[in-house]
């Protein structure tokens, strides 16, 4: 029998030790089939530029071992009412993964008991070894990190070698005359439940309780005695555990939140995301795409992020006091976008004097079709009239000049107001071309006001419709305007007709 004894232990550590001796597996994978290769990609690389494998690394590719030192109370739950018993065990645990490990225990335990009539006593010497899977409860749960306790179950099965001696039935208990059952090895369910706390990462302490269920002929006589049938007899052990991680790899995984990769990962992405959708002008254009990083606040930029130079002259327009008057071959634009050295004429008041009497010219030849008057206090001016393409109100880029000249005449003469009159051709229902009027009227002063500073006040709105035609021709081109009248005393801005942030007409 101490041969046996010795052969299961042998057999135990050398299980523990090639336990010991194994990592756990890691899945292969390849970095380079993970590389993201958008533009907006954001990589953790190291100074060799690979990525950091430190960071791809599964965490269970090894961890420490766990040795349990156990005393416990033992007692057999039986046909005979048991009293204190002791023991202690010993036990091997390696994780698998966050969820479970593998454990291989070894237990001793001193049984005896006796009942009230003391006509049956037993006393009983249990020796054991038992593999076992490991189910970390807490584990199940998303919060957290790393565990201060452990909650856990068990379940296995493994072989047992049980020693009894048990009261005569026909007399007391004498040593030296009770009845002996000799060892004899059988087999064993096991099951149980315990909770750690963790003092150290490589301490804790806990409690735990084992239920040792034997199978075979001498399944109910753990207490000498058969009674009642099939009734089976359990081994039980509480026990203190003390157990100690050892190595210089990880902590057991058991102790640390399985879900802490898809956390990881998930805070990798995010500030990621974060990464490539940052806009740190403000600009609307974000910092992976954007060409001016530093954009001041509130300046039109492109999709680009470069801030807008409409006329490219190299002066942005929100510093451009000319935004859109590109120069041309051989000119020269200052700070502020306005071009110094023109090769035509610039306007002045002797340039205006000249534009005035060449409209009078015009007039008095019986050429002013085209053109509409208004007095300044030099005398009348002839402005021509804005044209629009059938069913729009936008200001055409050629009519940028005209409108120049128009603001240069207000801004000769700051007294002066001017009704700017909108009209259409007569295509269309006249409701909808009321509103095209006034959207073309408006369009105008807000790019007088807009571009060129003129005061709105100066401004008075007013629109006709299709009832004032130059032509008689219902999609006249003539028809599609706006004109520049002298505002007479009284003259009143034109209400907004129903509709007009709609649009419509002709």
């Amino acid at each position: 029998m101490k041969v046996l004894k010795l052969s299961i232990l042998a057999l135990l550590l050398a299980s523990a030790t090639a336990l010991s001796a194994q990592g756990t597996p890691v899945p292969a994978t390849n970095d380079t089939e993970n590389t993201e290769t958008t533009d907006m990609t954001i990589e953790d690389l190291t100074s060799d530029g690979e990525m950091d494998k430190k960071k791809m690394k599964e965490p269970s590719a090894g961890t420490m071992l766990e040795i349990g030192i156990r005393p416990s109370y033992a007692f057999v739950a039986g046909d005979v009412d048991s009293e204190f018993g002791f023991g202690g065990g010993l036990h091997l645990r390696k994780s698998l993964d966050h969820l479970f490990s593998l454990r291989l225990d070894g237990l001793y335990a001193q049984n005896k008991g006796i009942n009230e009539a003391m006509d049956r006593q037993f006393e009983s010497t249990w020796i054991s070894g038992s593999g076992l899977v490991v189910v970390t409860l807490n584990n199940f749960r998303y919060s957290g990190d790393v565990r201060s306790t452990n909650f856990y179950f068990m379940a296995g099965a493994g072989g047992n070698l049980v020693e009894v001696e048990r009261q005569r039935e026909d007399g007391p208990w004498q040593e030296g005359r009770n009845v002996m059952f000799e060892q004899d090895l059988s087999v064993h369910a096991v099951a149980g439940a315990g909770i750690t706390f963790r003092v150290s990462p490589k301490f804790n302490i806990g409690a735990e309780f084992q239920s040792y269920i034997p199978f075979g002929k001498r399944a109910d006589r753990l207490d000498g005695y058969t009674v009642g049938g099939n009734f089976r007899d359990i081994q039980n052990v509480a026990s203190l555990s003390l157990n100690f991680n050892i190595g210089n790899k990880a902590e057991p995984l058991y102790w640390t939140n399985a879900f802490n990769p898809v956390r990881e990962e998930l805070a990798r992405v995010g500030g990621k995301v974060d990464d490539a959708t940052r806009d740190s002008d403000g600009d609307g254009v974000v910092d992976a795409i954007d060409q001016e990083a530093n954009t001041p606040a509130g300046v039109p930029v492109d999709t680009k992020g470069r801030v807008l130079d409409s006329d490219k002259d190299g002066v942005p327009d929100y510093k451009d006091l000319e935004p859109f008057f590109p120069p041309r071959a051989g000119e020269q634009v200052d700070a502020n976008g306005v071009v110094m050295n023109r090769a035509d004429k610039p306007i002045t008041e002797d340039r205006v004097q000249e534009m005035i009497d060449a409209s009078i010219s015009r007039l008095q030849a019986g050429n002013q079709a085209g053109t509409t008057t208004v007095r300044t206090d030099r005398g009348e001016i002839f402005l021509p009239m804005i044209y629009f393409p059938l069913g729009q109100s936008t200001v055409k880029y050629a009519d940028f000049g005209t409108l120049s000249s128009v603001a240069r005449v207000l801004q000769g003469n700051p007294n002066m107001k001017m009704v700017i009159r909108g009209y259409t051709d007569r295509t269309g229902n006249a409701a909808n071309n009321e509103v095209l009027s006034y959207r073309r009227a408006k369009a105008v002063i807000d790019h007088l006001v807009n571009q060129h500073g003129i005061d709105r006040n100066n401004l008075i709105l007013q629109y006709r419709g299709e009832e004032n035609a130059i032509v008689p021709l219902d999609n006249s081109y003539i028809n599609r305007r706006v004109e520049f009248l002298t505002a007479e005393p009284g003259a009143a801005e034109d209400a907004a007709p129903a509709g007009a942030s709609t649009g419509g007409g002709y």
